[in-house]
């Protein structure tokens, strides 16, 4: 069962990180990642550009909107995910604990559907 972890981190606590601690995280992350795609947890990982280069689209009735940033309402924001492979929920956040991010920011769990069953549940 494949699983996506979004990974949040809070700008003002990344930035307050001195840059050979953030340095030494972000190879300690990088090494762990590469571990667990050698064991066949870790399917894809991505780090996002930062959330000022973010564009938000929206299109209401059949107007489109373009605005710079994200708006969530939150001090974290994503920064970025990995797609994990695990049998059940448990699982996937045994391997999310171990990316160090927990520490300054959060890390949201979800299960990936299935989408050529949902194709197939269609009718395509």
């Amino acid at each position: 069962m494949k699983f996506i972890v979004l990974v949040y981190n809070d700008p003002a606590l990344l930035g307050a990180l001195p840059e050979a601690d953030f340095k030494t995280t972000m190879r300690g992350c990088l090494v762990k990642a590469d571990e667990m795609t050698r064991a066949g947890e870790v399917l894809e990982s991505a780090i996002l550009e930062d959330v000022s280069t973010a564009k938000s689209v929206r299109i209401r009735s059949g107007r489109k909107t373009v605005l710079d940033g994200p708006f969530a309402e939150t001090k974290e924001v994503l920064g970025g995910f990995n797609v994990i492979e695990a049998a059940d929920m448990d699982e996937a956040l045994r391997i999310a604990e171990q990316f160090p991010w927990a520490q300054t920011g959060s890390l949201e769990v979800r299960p990936i559907r299935d989408m050529p069953a949902l194709r197939r549940s269609v009718g395509l």
